[in-house]
């Protein structure tokens, strides 16, 4: 069989999630909605690229307050619900490519078990300085002085099955800190622990009001126990592409190249370069700022803002498509930034799929699970199925 496209392109926009899911309930998320309460604080998104391709036509019963809905968008639109067992950017994406996470993985409300720490102050020669759910900025406003003459390891968590362990890079180098955080996965992989992710959390600045954290972040997450989408792909000799924490989240596997990127704008811009190249295959983007910068700290202003700039950048990515170019713009869960708490929300997340080879957009039938994404890009090349998702391929047309 002939391919479809020549190209898919996979942009994930973290945290932008469209509404409360239907089990947002289970979550205790009921009444959260991303884009629709950024959209408000922002008395109003300018998003013209993303309007023009339908971002509105996804939920015409529920205003994005200055989007409009299209009366012939470019894309095919609807939005998907997820069927893993938590809301974490590694179950999303795991997810995408056809291996939902069925089991919950734990998470530590209470911190975690004086056994753990006491292993990793024992490895690390350094003492554990708070083991409680916390903000990652506001930790580094109360405690990072106090680790700058220390040298002792913030370790904190999240409502998500994470560990992370923040220092300062000038008292701990960066190569020490990422072994640090390679052996306290190695710990958390098995049970009691069945962790999601361990992850380093590097930091500069000389006084609690401008330390930031850095981009030298590393995500260390589990190995994917089947193959997904991406092995499917390699296995094939299909290119796969991977810019943002793609690479991290999929520990390596099934990726051909992967690039680390420093903001949402480096990685359009590596995106925007990328498709100058000719390759075959599935280029796959993150664009963490949404999440990490604004969602976590409930900024919704800052949040509309990097939508909006977003936007700019994705018309230059648009008037690089070729007619056999398939461009996927989504998210991997909710975090919404007008809600309570520090943490992700359980919501659908959008789906607006375009290629200029089709003559007009439309909708497409609510995915029951975001493993659809990964079936047709299987389908499309020609590649053995995952187990999980239904394509959408010969909807577009």
């Amino acid at each position: 069989m002939t391919e479809k496209f020549k190209r898919v392109h996979i942009i994930v926009l973290d945290s932008v999630g469209i509404g409360e899911a239907t089990d947002a309930a289970k979550y205790n998320d009921e009444g959260c909605d991303t884009i629709g309460h950024t959209a408000a604080a922002m008395n109003g998104l300018a998003v013209p690229n993303l309007e023009k391709l339908g971002l509105a036509n996804i939920r015409p019963e529920q205003p994005i307050q200055g989007v409009q809905i299209q009366e012939k968008p470019l894309a095919y639109y609807t939005k998907m619900h997820e069927i893993s067992a938590g809301k974490d950017s590694m179950d999303g994406h795991w997810e995408m490519m056809g291996l939902p996470v069925r089991t919950p993985l734990h998470t530590f409300p209470n911190g975690f078990p004086d056994e753990l720490i006491h292993k990793i102050e024992a490895f690390s020669g350094r003492k554990v300085i708070w083991n409680k759910p916390a903000s990652g900025t506001e930790i580094l406003k109360k405690l990072g002085e106090r680790q700058m003459k220390t040298g002792e390891l913030i370790v904190y968590t999240s409502g998500d099955s994470v560990l992370q362990i923040a220092a300062h890079e000038g008292i701990i180098p960066l190569d020490e800190l990422y072994k640090i955080c390679e052996y306290a996965r190695e710990l958390t992989i098995p049970e009691p622990y069945h962790l999601g992710r361990v992850i380093a959390r590097p930091y500069v600045g000389d006084n609690a009001d401008n330390f930031e954290r850095t981009a030298n972040r590393r995500d260390l997450t589990l190995v994917p126990p089947e193959k997904t989408v991406l092995n499917l792909l390699q296995d094939a000799g299909i290119d796969t592409l991977a810019i943002g924490k793609i690479n991290d989240i999929f520990s390596g596997k099934g990726i051909k190249d992967g690039w680390h990127t420093v903001s949402n704008e480096d990685g359009m811009e590596r995106f925007i370069a990328l498709l100058d190249q000719d390759f075959h295959g599935l280029s796959f983007t993150n664009l963490v700022d949404f999440d990490a910068k604004y969602g976590h700290r409930r900024e919704p202003v800052l949040f509309g803002k990097a939508l909006e700039s977003f936007d700019r950048q994705l018309g230059q990515a648009l008037d690089k498509l070729k007619e056999d170019d398939l461009l996927v713009i989504t998210a991997d869960h909710g975090n919404d930034p007008g809600f309570r708490g520090t943490d992700h929300t359980r919501e659908f997340v959008p789906l607006l799929v375009y290629s200029p080879s089709f003559a007009a957009g439309k909708a497409l039938p609510v995915r029951e699970t975001f493993a659809d994404l990964g079936a047709t890009i299987a389908d499309n090349f020609n590649t053995e199925k995952p187990k999980v998702g239904a394509s959408f391929l010969n909807d577009l047309k």
